[in-house]
């Protein structure tokens, strides 16, 4: 009876930390598109929503350390609890990373941006489906899984640089660009970690069900 209780537990947990890589999802995506449409108001929610999601980690540990405290899991449960806590902490600097973006986009103002965006959706895309994988690799222990994701990192770092090229030859081509192309710069730079963070997450899963700590290079 004892363990079918911890093992609700434990499920309602991993389900708990799902919920809040929903949240984190839609944070990413939502920043974006208000800094596409410039739509300040929508900026602001992110920021004010961003409570929440550390709220939700918080919470995540809180129940994490009451488990380990009431319920003396064995090792690969303890394996997991502790991949929990860890894989939160990563999910609210993701959130972290979201509200940046849309902190910036309050801070270009009425500026209408300086080029179409195309490579910053782009990856804003890619980051967001990584992460969607990692999470699902969390759920089905998919060792496979969460070894290859973080190679695909390389295609954000390449729209990253991308990005950082164009932006250099504008400000090169027009000092009076230099402050916006910088905000635009920092934007690229929140998803590229965004990403990063997401191989961070695999090293968790690959922990979980191997029991080691590996260091899988983002790239």
């Amino acid at each position: 009876m004892v363990r079918t209780t911890f093992e609700a537990e434990l499920g309602k947990l991993q389900r708990e930390l799902l919920e809040m890589g929903k949240m984190v999802d839609k944070a990413i995506s939502r920043s974006i598109e208000a800094l596409k449409a410039r739509d300040f108001e929508a900026s602001k929610q992110i920021i004010a929503d961003d409570f929440i999601i550390n709220e939700k980690r918080f919470a995540l540990e809180e129940k994490c350390l009451q488990l380990i405290a009431t319920q003396q899991p064995m090792a690969r449960d303890l394996r997991t609890i502790a991949a929990v806590m860890e894989i939160a902490t990563e999910l609210e600097r993701m959130a972290d990373h979201a509200k940046g973006i849309a902190k910036i986009n309050i801070m270009i103002g009425d500026e209408p941006l300086l080029k179409p965006l195309i490579d910053v959706p782009r990856m804003a895309d890619k980051a967001r489906e990584m992460l969607q994988r990692a999470l699902d690799a969390f759920v089905n222990r998919d060792l496979k899984e969460a070894r290859s994701i973080p190679e695909e990192d390389d295609e954000v770092d390449g729209l990253y640089n991308q990005v950082y090229r164009e932006l250099l030859l504008i400000m090169m081509q027009d000092p009076r660009t230099i402050t916006q192309a910088t905000y635009l710069l920092w934007v690229a730079h929140n998803l590229e970690r965004i990403a990063d963070r997401v191989s961070n997450i695999c090293e968790r899963v690959i922990f979980i069900i191997t029991g080691e700590m590996v260091e899988l290079d983002a790239g």
